[in-house]
């Protein structure tokens, strides 16, 4: 056993209340107005978040006011566990994730401005190799945050989903690309600003959604609806990732932070 430096968590604190370190929100607000998943039929959709008054210091509890919560699993900011895959269906449920891996540093790719020109856009392993030329090789045990811009949609379900007759446009991550970064770095997950780790039509790609195909089943996971990328630097930040530790869950609505050194300098 080692002996930790008792200052070292004091200067940590210490950086936090300075405003040396900057806490960044990085999860949507979870209300009956959260943008969800819309699965067409005959496939079945998780149930949207609401609240169920059940005292506001009244009768029911005169000195208190609290709620019964209804939702799904993955609704709103939230992780997928491997086992919400069937390729990862072995793998851990949310409350088995070893807790080292859901604090990390965080590596950004900001593709926001090819996103403006076409929303169906998917990262390339030419983009991340870009990315790698200039930044460095992904660490081990980052979480890998797709910038796209698409968070300034997050007010309107119709804006964020971006459906049509042809399916959902919204941005993701190319076939090849999911597969290399699953199998050929070694990072703990992706995290993107749109509803879902896949691209909206990635249904019908090859194997369908292929980010949840190949991360889930490489033990890897996968983080939705984030916001504030943009005060992200590329490399440098460190996140926290807090899901429920539901038994037997294939994931969890989940708050997720930042620290971003340099906020007072």
């Amino acid at each position: 056993m080692t002996t930790s430096d008792p200052t070292l968590l004091a200067s940590f604190v210490d950086a936090i209340a300075s405003g040396q370190l900057e806490v960044v929100d990085l999860t949507t607000p979870l209300s009956s107005a959260t943008p969800a998943l819309r699965l067409p039929a005959p496939f079945a959709n998780l149930v949207d978040f609401s609240l169920e008054e059940v005292s506001a210091y009244n009768e029911p509890g005169p000195f208190w006011r609290h709620n019964n919560i209804h939702t799904g699993e993955h609704v709103g900011t939230h992780l997928d566990a491997p086992v919400h895959w069937i390729t990862g269906r072995d793998g851990d449920d949310v409350s088995q994730i070893a807790v080292r891996r859901l604090v990390g540093t965080a590596s950004v790719i900001d593709v926001a401005r090819q996103v403006a020109a076409d929303p169906d856009y998917l990262l390339t392993v030419a983009d991340v190799e870009a990315w790698e030329a200039e930044h460095g090789r992904l660490a081990v045990g980052t979480w890998l945050l797709l910038r796209t811009g698409w968070e300034v949609r997050g007010g309107s379900e119709a804006e964020f989903l971006n459906a049509d007759e042809s399916g959902s446009h919204t941005p993701g991550v190319a076939v090849d690309c999911a597969e290399w970064l699953a199998t050929e770095r070694e990072i703990t997950g992706l995290g993107v600003e749109t509803v879902g780790v896949d691209a909206g039509l990635a249904g019908g790609f090859d194997p369908a959604f292929p980010v949840h195909h190949h991360f889930l089943g490489n033990d890897k996971y996968g983080l939705t609806s984030l916001r504030n990328l943009g005060r992200l630097p590329a490399t440098g930040a460190v996140i926290v990732v807090a899901p429920l530790p539901i038994v037997g869950g294939t994931g969890s609505p989940s708050r997720v932070l930042a620290l971003v050194e340099g906020a007072a300098a």
